[in-house]
């Protein structure tokens, strides 16, 4: 019996690259993908018919708990500082919708949760960016699945709806500049690179079946991913 898998933030840049992986995957029975809009579904895409798309309401989200019903959750939400207009709105988005999924995830019995988070993420960190992704971090790996892993990307590349001046002088800038020296941790990454990623990173542990001595145990694999693996 195949795979069920939850995506959160499936029409962003790696959700959306993540969702067209797991479609082709034949460990994967089905793809539930959660969003504030219908989601678009290009029927002539391998796989499309395994996506079950849920509209939700982010503030209310415990009333959608059954749609978290599955074996993996891969969460890919976030948003900017621009497009939220405060930083209490952007860790609303960043930390506590994200983390209400994760509970919801866990109390589903949930196996294999996958956060994408930042290079640099830290609780303790200056910058109120990275601090809520550290913040995040830390609250997951308190939750009860079996299996976690935390993704630490650098600047994400891909095809946004909406055009980010910073990202796109930082796409042309850094990749030459991270050729340098002490620069190549900083070297920018395409959302589809984190996407085939984190694909192999969830069927490699689908095959694995969880012990039940596995599932009662808090934090028992944890494992980080950052920016030199995901080019694997």
């Amino acid at each position: 019996m195949g795979q069920r898998a939850v995506v959160v933030g499936a029409t962003g840049v790696v959700g959306r690259e993540l969702v067209e992986q797991l479609c082709q995957a034949p460990q994967i029975d089905e793809v539930i993908t959660i969003t504030r809009r219908p989601m678009v579904i290009d029927s002539n895409k391998v796989g499309s018919d395994k996506i079950t798309n849920h509209l939700v309401n982010f503030d209310n989200l415990e009333a959608y708990a059954n749609a978290f019903n599955a074996d993996i959750l891969c969460s890919c939400l976030g948003t900017t500082l621009k497009l939220a207009g405060t930083i209490e709105r952007q860790r609303l988005v960043d930390l506590d919708y994200q983390y209400r999924t994760a509970k919801l995830a866990s109390d589903n019995g949930v196996t294999h949760y996958m956060l994408v988070s930042s290079s640099g993420a830290n609780p303790d960190s200056s910058s109120a960016y990275l601090k809520m992704k550290g913040e995040l971090e830390e609250k997951v790996k308190a939750l009860n699945f079996p299996n976690i892993s935390i993704i630490q990307p650098s600047l994400l590349l891909g095809e946004r709806k909406e055009f980010r001046l910073g990202e796109k002088v930082a796409s042309l800038l850094l990749p030459p500049l991270c050729r340098l020296p002490g620069l190549k941790r900083y070297r920018p990454i395409t959302g589809k690179q984190v996407a085939a990623k984190m694909c192999n990173i969830a069927l490699q542990a689908s095959s694995v079946e969880s012990s039940q001595e596995s599932r009662a145990a808090v934090n028992s694999k944890v494992r980080y991913y950052r920016l030199d693996e995901l080019f694997d």
